[in-house]
């Protein structure tokens, strides 16, 4: 939890109050913390685990099993705290909203800066399509000069073959250009699914409190194997 988003003992009087809506599990009061803050900042479970389970040591949360999960409920006694500092509850709701408004500023930037590189990358490749449409154009005027030396010594047939060699060369190389950098991006866009799937499906686990260490072990492993047989092709 930053500091810089809950004040010195302010989350813990934050999660009575979430509570207090109605008896949760711990990832529904992960996203309605992140609910209200439109996003902008997201709990780990690791944040509010710990929190909890204090809460249930002071006797102001109780908690119990509902299948494979563990719904919190708030007691008399943590009503009866969060009653008495609704002055101090009132201060937090409107710190959330100054937070709020400077983490979207801190999004903002992070998209400006991410738009800054992603020009920066695409007058790169303009360079780079430049640089090859001018190799491209000083091998099209030698492959002409050459043809008009050949037509003027009345070669006209060595000519042609000339001309269609020349075009066949470049449609290759550009087709084979072409085609690398789409695998480059293909691959790119599935590495970062994938990234995003197992991030999403380790964190849900996580906020259960049901991540193996195995899984992780063999997720590690998997892609040590997959990374080893796609560099012996590669190579």
């Amino acid at each position: 939890m930053s500091p810089a988003v809950f004040g010195h003992g302010h989350l813990r009087l934050y999660l009575l109050f979430v509570l207090d809506e109605r008896p949760m599990h711990g990832y529904e009061i992960i996203q309605a913390l992140s609910d209200r803050f439109g996003g902008t900042y997201v709990p780990s479970a690791g944040t509010i685990y710990p929190r909890l389970a204090k809460l249930e040591t002071e006797g102001l949360v109780t908690k119990q099993s509902d299948g494979r999960k563990t719904v919190y409920a708030i007691t008399e006694a943590g009503r009866a705290e969060l009653d008495d500092r609704r002055d101090e509850l009132e201060g937090i709701e409107n710190g959330i909203g100054d937070s709020v408004r400077r983490l979207a500023d801190e999004v903002r930037s992070s998209v400006s800066e991410a738009m800054t590189t992603l020009r920066a990358e695409l007058a790169a490749a303009a360079r780079e399509v430049r640089d090859d449409a001018r190799a491209s154009a000083s091998s099209a005027r030698d492959a002409a000069s050459r043809a008009t030396a050949a037509a003027t010594a009345g070669a006209a047939a060595a000519s042609e073959a000339v001309r269609d060699a020349t075009t066949s060369m470049h449609s290759t190389i550009s087709e084979t250009r072409a085609d690398g950098r789409a695998q480059v991006q293909r691959a790119d866009v599935l590495l970062a699914e994938f990234r995003q799937d197992m991030r999403t499906e380790l964190r849900t686990a996580a906020a259960r409190g049901s991540v193996d260490p195995s899984v992780v072990d063999e997720l590690e492993s998997g892609l040590s194997r997959l990374r080893a047989q796609i560099g012996s092709r590669l190579g």
